[in-house]
């Protein structure tokens, strides 16, 4: 896709949405999970397509669907929002942050395991 020396891809990112700038959904976050399925149909546009390849049955965060694919976030969430449409991905909110472990506690865990270890 990066035929220039300088590294730009060829094709420019609004190209790759078919000329779309904002998603159909407002809920598509930057650390939304993006989840795949089995199934990816054939005529997809190419850029549709490696999203679905990027997810091939797993799950990747917005940005990390972005960075694999090379394309501003912003892209990826027109992409991802097409594809939910369609019903081809379904996405999650990110973990609220009160939902997160505390990283003290963790470490003191650990901890004590290493310790137990010994």
């Amino acid at each position: 896709m990066t035929g220039r020396r300088s590294g730009r891809p060829l094709v420019p990112a609004y190209l790759s949405t078919g000329g779309v700038a904002r998603p159909s959904r407002n809920s598509l976050e930057r650390l939304s999970v993006l989840t795949g399925g089995e199934h990816v149909p054939d005529g997809l546009p190419a850029a549709r397509h490696a999203l679905l390849k990027a997810l091939d049955g797993g799950s990747l965060t917005v940005v990390e669907t972005a960075a694999l694919l090379e394309l501003p976030v912003s892209a990826v969430r027109v992409l991802a929002a097409d594809l939910i449409d369609l019903g081809l991905v379904s996405a999650r909110p990110p973990v609220p942050l009160a939902a997160l472990h505390d990283p003290d506690l963790l470490k003191r865990v650990a901890d004590g395991l290493r310790a137990l270890k010994q």
